[in-house]
């Protein structure tokens, strides 16, 4: 139960993570994109810009040594350079046949005037068209504007470069500043999430601690109910639902208490009415009465067997408290004896106290054991025991009887089913309720009844508990399932219960 909350909370905090997660990458990878289109456009429009300088410079200046036009395009360009100094991050190189002249003031993240292959780029390009480059400093947008002074037959070109990854940097530091602020968000909204998610489901909580309290002990335990909201509507819904199992079950009570008494009383008066008849075991009439006497004997038996079954369901069905294995086993051993004249033993008791009801666990070795003398004969043995095994409590009954066939072993255990051959033994006076009320008991306890081919020969019943809240005395741990009999004070060796 446990898990299953701290699930639904996890579940919970995880989506709130997913969508904060999904609503900060989305502007932050956004913004990036947008930046990025922004500052290429605004690096084309520089260029540009560039561009059009050196196209007014060379219409309306002048030469400042001669006062006359410029005479050459490297002239033009070296005057060019000294008085329009580039943007951050640009450069401004001239050519002139091929070869790299002049270079703009300042400092560069890379000469790429001083890179024969850029160089040699450049000296191809026809056109004045715009385009990326990849450098040591990273992404380069650049433009090459050939120069052409009347006279001049040089081929002279100005190359206009911006590095780009470098405009970057400043916007890529603000990226990294948005994704720490997103994960310092993530952090502080997935706590708040955490306790936000925790108080929304401690209504839900109290409603399943109140239900494990309720299938425990009785149908007396309401919830509190505070406030008009949906919690408030859904803890008034179980109170009014626990109203109607608590009805339902009192009915079900007085019905079964009625249903007990109307059955037992004439049971009761025949019985009565018969023993003021004549005793005589030789007469008509003795032999009449002896064989109504067994008719009662069943008849009531099979009434306790029916109410029992009816009671199972009901919240009040077990008392649980700390029970000592070994007292369990030996007083059933001890009570048994009285079912038929076998051989009792005891083949091995857990030295261990557990929490469970120890008078229906009882009741249910009981019905084994009667199972087990009305399949055998006198002189078999029967033999009872316990062990703790892997945090689980068993407890069997063996015999050395015909056993149970494998295609019975899953059924004897349902109400009134017969048997095929391996059960044929049953008496008359059996109607298939003895292991059902064992089955009950067992999975009262969450726990599980089967049966199997016992070692010797014969058939082992063995009813599987959880061992709940096991201590020991003298000793400490679980016991090896096929160790029977080792060690002294974790069980008692096939040792005689009777004679």
């Amino acid at each position: 139960m446990l898990r299953r909350s701290n699930s639904a909370r996890s579940r919970i905090v995880g989506w709130m993570l997913l969508l904060l997660s999904a609503a900060l990458a989305v502007p932050t990878v956004g913004i990036t994109i947008v930046w990025q289109a922004e500052l290429d456009r605004q690096i084309d429009e520089q260029l540009l810009s560039e561009a059009a300088k050196l196209r007014g410079f060379a219409r309306s200046s002048r030469d400042p040594h001669t006062g006359e036009r410029f005479t050459s395009g490297a002239r033009l360009l070296t005057a060019f350079m000294a008085i329009h100094r580039p943007e951050h991050n640009a450069v401004f190189f001239s050519l002139v046949d091929g070869r790299a002249d002049r270079r703009s003031p300042g400092p560069a993240p890379a000469r790429l005037d001083q890179d024969p292959a850029v160089v040699a780029l450049m000296a191809r390009t026809t056109d004045t068209r715009i385009r990326w480059l990849d450098s040591p400093a990273g992404k380069v947008r650049y433009g090459v504007i050939p120069v052409h002074i009347a006279g001049d037959n040089t081929d002279t070109r100005l190359v206009l470069l911006t590095f780009r990854d470098q405009e970057l940097s400043q916007e890529r530091h603000m990226a990294r500043l948005l994704l720490l602020s997103g994960c310092l968000a993530l952090l502080v909204a997935g706590l708040a999430s955490w306790l936000v998610a925790g108080r929304v489901l401690a209504p839900i909580r109290l409603v399943r601690q109140t239900a494990e309290r309720i299938s425990e002990t009785d149908l007396t335990q309401r919830l509190p109910v505070r406030g008009s909201d949906d919690v408030a509507a859904l803890a008034e819904t179980f109170n009014h639902m626990l109203d109607r199992l608590s009805g339902a079950f009192t009915a079900q009570r007085q019905f079964l208490d009625e249903v007990a008494h109307e059955l037992r009383t004439p049971i009761t008066v025949l019985r009565g009415h018969l023993e003021l008849m004549d005793e005589d075991p030789d007469s008509q009439r003795g032999q009449t009465q002896a064989l109504l006497f067994d008719e009662l004997d069943r008849m009531r038996r099979i009434v306790d067997d029916l109410l029992l079954l009816a009671r199972a369901e009901r919240p009040d069905f077990l008392t649980l408290g700390q029970t000592s294995l070994t007292d369990l086993v030996v007083d059933a051993t001890a009570k048994a004896q009285a079912l038929g004249p076998r051989r009792w033993t005891v083949a091995e008791v857990a030295d261990v106290s557990v929490h469970l009801d120890e008078q229906r666990v009882t009741q249910a070795l009981m019905q084994l054991a009667a199972n087990a003398v009305s399949h055998t004969s006198e002189g078999d043995t029967i033999e009872l025991g316990s062990r703790l095994w892997r945090g689980r409590v068993l407890l069997w009954v063996a015999d050395t009887g015909p056993g149970v066939a494998p295609e019975d072993r899953e059924q004897i255990f349902q109400s009134f089913y017969q048997g095929g051959t391996a059960l044929s033994s049953r008496p008359a006076n059996g109607i298939g309720l003895g292991l059902a009320l064992v089955r009950e008991i067992a999975q009262a306890h969450d726990g599980s009844a089967r049966a199997e081919d016992a070692p010797g020969g014969g058939a082992r019943f063995v009813i599987d508990l959880p061992a709940l809240h096991p201590s020991t005395e003298g000793t400490h741990g679980e016991q090896d399932p096929d160790s029977r009999g080792r060690g002294k004070n974790r069980c008692l060796r096939r040792k005689r219960a009777a004679p």
